[in-house]
């Protein structure tokens, strides 16, 4: 019988036959999805000689919950997701003009998903701009819930905005802001815990994983107290409570201000093994990262509260609307992102069927069109069944 995985003395419960809810997603989710299911059902069947199995059950946002219940983001999928820990979804529509701001940031904030984690590595075969993208290794830990995602802002012109500046300036002798008249204003909230849960979860991460090396990147020269903060919070918590490891040898922990990181991860990647930033940081060099191993198409990422065990795996990714329901979108980007969310609840074995048959489509010349600069492209579809024969 199906059951949910549960959270039991900080550890997950996870039965051979969990429950899994799923957003299938727009634009290309309906592409992608249906095929990654089929990955997902036929590795797991393999791995655990049809032992295990997932109990796959669709939950609505985006453009097609809006199309069916008049709600971009219902509450049954925010509860559904809360009783079961743990999902995945396809790329989501965010509405245009008023409203939810981004739903993906909506999920985040709401289940208090801290840590967005994102592992970047380069597969033989893909095309890449860099000359050795094979030293490209990195494992991204962005702070998910804080900065200007938080969405404090005022927009200029407003009755809003003149209040906030005229509290700046006469109760906090703000004297910098160079047009008050003209500004919109916006805060940045950085805090201790924020800082401190984001950065213990980076580094047990690399400690579970055998990778010594964490990377605290921040711009803290410019803004002393929120990205100076994170570094100094960062520091503290290493020296506070993992002394030992650091004696030992297995942990090294340092940090880089975040232009001289987007240098060196081109000149220099194999420096870094994990890197912990803060959320606005952390967008830039997701992305920047991708696009040194082949493109966002390949491209995995989770968003996990390691407290509560909340977890949810995403395509990472647009709806890409030009290409929609065109069997011609990448799948891997949700099936990476499919074996990060097996390897969470402790099925490995099926995600490394995944990730091998992956490899060796692309060692084959077998790419979807966003990855194939001509050589031939395989269909959503057809790119899929080469992985389904292999697995």
């Amino acid at each position: 019988m199906a059951e949910r995985i549960l959270m039991t003395n900080g550890k997950l419960k996870v039965t051979d036959n969990p429950i899994i809810p799923f957003i299938e997603g727009d634009g290309v989710g309906r592409d992608i999805w249906k095929n990654a299911q089929a990955i997902f059902d036929k590795a797991v069947e393999v791995a655990y000689g049809g032992q295990r199995r997932i109990e796959w059950q669709e939950f609505l946002a985006g453009k097609k919950a809006f199309d069916k219940t008049g709600e971009w983001l219902p509450q049954e999928t925010l509860e559904a997701i809360r009783e079961s820990l743990v999902a995945i979804k396809g790329p989501l529509e965010t509405p245009v003009g008023g409203g939810i701001r981004s739903l993906n940031v909506a999920l985040r904030q709401e289940l208090d998903l801290y840590a967005c984690v994102r592992p970047v590595r380069y597969f033989e075969g893909v095309a890449s701009p860099l000359k050795e993208p094979e030293k490209t290794d990195i494992t991204i830990f962005r702070e998910n819930t804080e900065d200007i995602y938080a969405g404090i802002e005022w927009e200029a012109g407003t009755v809003d905005v003149e209040r906030v500046i005229t509290f700046f300036q006469t109760e906090m002798n703000v004297d910098k802001i160079r047009f008050p008249k003209s500004s919109s204003i916006g805060i940045k909230p950085i805090s201790i815990e924020g800082s401190k849960r984001l950065i213990r979860s980076a580094i047990d991460y690399a400690l579970k994983n055998n990778l010594k090396k964490v990377t605290l990147v921040h711009k803290g020269n410019i803004q002393k107290f929120t990205e100076g903060g994170f570094r100094k919070w960062g520091y503290e918590v290493a020296e506070e409570e993992y002394k030992e490891e650091m004696l030992a040898g297995h942990l090294e922990v340092n940090d880089i201000i975040a232009d001289n990181f987007l240098q060196q991860i081109l000149l220099n990647p194999e420096k870094f093994d994990v890197v912990a930033l803060t959320n606005l940081n952390g967008d830039y060099a997701s992305d920047a990262l991708a696009a040194q191993v082949g493109g966002i198409g390949i491209s995995p990422g989770a968003n996990i509260n390691y407290q509560t065990g909340h977890a949810i795996f995403e395509a990472t990714h647009g709806t890409a609307p030009d290409i929609a329901d065109q069997d011609r979108a990448n799948p891997c980007s949700i099936l990476l992102s499919g074996c990060m969310l097996l390897e969470y609840i402790g099925w490995s074995e099926a995600a490394e069927l995944i990730i091998s048959s992956i490899e060796k489509n692309f060692k084959s010349g077998i790419f979807t069109a966003d990855l194939a600069f001509g050589k031939r492209a395989y269909s959503t579809s057809g790119f899929s069944n080469q992985i389904l024969s292999i697995i």
